[in-house]
């Protein structure tokens, strides 16, 4: 053999070689991940072969289903309470994959979980169809609704999110407005294409998870951070007096910050929960270049700015920010929620549910437990997680006490519940552009006393609603009033 033909005889065994390596490792090591790409038809046809198992509310009401079918596919896939939850349980889809839990827990509900290999064997012996096993999540369907309701009856574009303050249990997840995922489990091609170009087109974005994955400006609602951040430095208690003038003279700048009403707060000396009541922006802007931006930037992670805040769900949650490198003119906007600071609801429901927890913040978490196929037999159920502590347990009486004040005689009024104290923080953020009204929040927690679940809400827009009347009070306490009242008669 000639030494040209020596050479491609080489080349050719290299390359069968490598050919036979990329083969090995894409089957040891990229099958996993290659499976569960959503365009990959192969494995959702199998998929669809067999029963997908259900999502289930506290209540074990399912708000996913499959129902059999007369066509190729065998199983429908069927979302029984429609947008209410679609946020949540997203959708499966032959043509556009899944989303949202149908894509989180995709192993469990198709039966593909390594735990279910052996229910997988018993079908293989005995011949029976192989199902998926069940996915029951922490969701109180009587919150939900009432959450779901309020804000479709006024037509708000917002979100609103409940935790169980001891355990962390979402209770209440909702995102408006919303959209109905039948038409997008349809097995008509052209039906999925038409609803999926009719959301891509929607300039609401009805797909968008607000509750979970949109951070917008606090406002307000931050001010209990900052509060935290000066009463944890000790130098500071709910009754010590701080300068509340008109205006704030903002340092390094020629902008003076001023009250939303344009005047002094308390004759322009508020004690620590005066300024809560009234939401007093100058006096919280000195309390942010007192106590410093390391010092809020802390305290806002310890109340979980900066860290994914569903690391066990896989929900896409979007991670809340405080700004990393502030001066004295910034960090005084930063510390009224404003500048660069952006959280998401499910952020500022923790806010509320580790003052709550006598300072302890709690792991949040949606889903209760994973089930077989039976949906009796328990495959795994999550145990409350301590994440951190938040702030002291003196920090979270006091702050418990400015909050009821607010609810009591400040500006969340509109949270009140008869024979129930609530605490709460309103919150009226700025978009950034002139011509768009403020984002409106509240956020509280019930009983004060006793408390049991967190609430957030912010209302992005209200229709037909004047720019001078969209604020936390008005517009958002009402509506987390309806929320802890249904977890509480619940």
């Amino acid at each position: 053999m000639n030494s040209p033909i020596r050479r491609i005889s080489a080349g050719c065994l290299l390359l069968c070689v490598a050919l036979l390596i990329n083969v090995t490792y894409v089957q040891a090591f990229w099958a996993d991940e290659l499976n569960a790409r959503p365009e990959n038809r192969r494995v959702l046809l199998d998929e669809y072969s067999r029963e997908r198992g259900p999502i289930l509310l506290a209540d074990d009401t399912p708000v996913a289903e499959s129902v059999p079918s007369d066509d190729e596919y065998q199983f429908l896939r069927q979302y029984p309470q429609g947008p209410a939850y679609t946020p949540l349980t997203g959708y499966y889809s032959y043509y556009y994959g899944r989303t949202a839990l149908e894509r989180a827990q995709n192993d469990i509900l198709s039966g593909d979980d390594d735990r279910l290999f052996v229910r997988r064997l018993i079908d293989l012996v005995t011949g029976e169809e192989p199902r998926g096993g069940a996915v029951r999540l922490t969701i109180d369907p009587a919150a939900q609704q009432a959450a779901y309701d309020a804000m479709v009856a006024e037509g708000y574009k917002g979100a609103v999110v409940a935790i169980d303050v001891e355990t962390g249990a979402i209770l209440a997840a909702v995102s408006t407005p919303s959209y109905d995922p039948n038409a997008m489990a349809s097995h008509s091609i052209e039906e999925q294409q038409a609803a999926r170009e009719a959301l891509e087109a929607d300039p609401d974005n009805p797909d968008l998870n607000r509750a979970f994955a949109q951070r917008l400006p606090p406002g307000s609602v931050f001010k209990l951070v900052t509060a935290a951040a000066a009463l944890e430095t000790g130098d500071f208690d709910a009754g010590t007096e701080v300068p509340g003038p008109a205006q704030y003279d903002v340092p390094l700048s020629d902008r003076d910050l001023p009250n939303q009403n344009g005047e002094a707060c308390a004759d322009g000396t508020p004690t620590l929960i005066e300024a809560l009541r009234d939401s007093c922006n100058t006096a919280f802007a000195y309390l942010g270049n007192e106590v410093g931006a390391d010092a809020l930037r802390e305290q806002a992670e310890r109340f979980g700015f900066g860290t994914q805040p569903l690391t066990n769900d896989d929900m896409n949650a979007a991670t809340s920010v405080f700004p990393s490198e502030l001066d004295d003119a910034l960090t005084a906007y930063s510390a009224i929620g404003q500048f660069e600071v952006a959280a998401t609801p499910l952020q500022i429901a923790m806010v509320s549910a580790a003052i709550a927890n006598d300072g302890v913040l709690m792991e949040p978490y949606l889903v209760h437990s994973v089930r077989g196929p039976d949906l009796v037999s328990p495959i795994e159920q999550t145990e409350p997680e301590e994440r951190t502590r938040a702030v002291s347990p003196e920090t979270a009486e006091q702050l418990t006490e400015m909050m009821v004040d607010v609810v009591e005689n400040g500006t969340g009024q509109n949270a009140q519940i008869e024979g129930i104290q609530v605490a709460g923080k309103t919150g009226t953020a700025q978009t950034g552009r002139e011509e768009d009204p403020p984002y409106a929040w509240f956020t509280s927690f019930a009983p004060a006393d006793e408390p049991r679940v967190a609430v957030a809400v912010v209302i992005e827009e209200a229709p037909e609603t004047a720019r001078d009347d969209i604020g936390g009070g008005r517009l958002a306490a009402p509506i987390a009033r309806d929320v802890m009242e249904a977890v509480l008669g619940s």
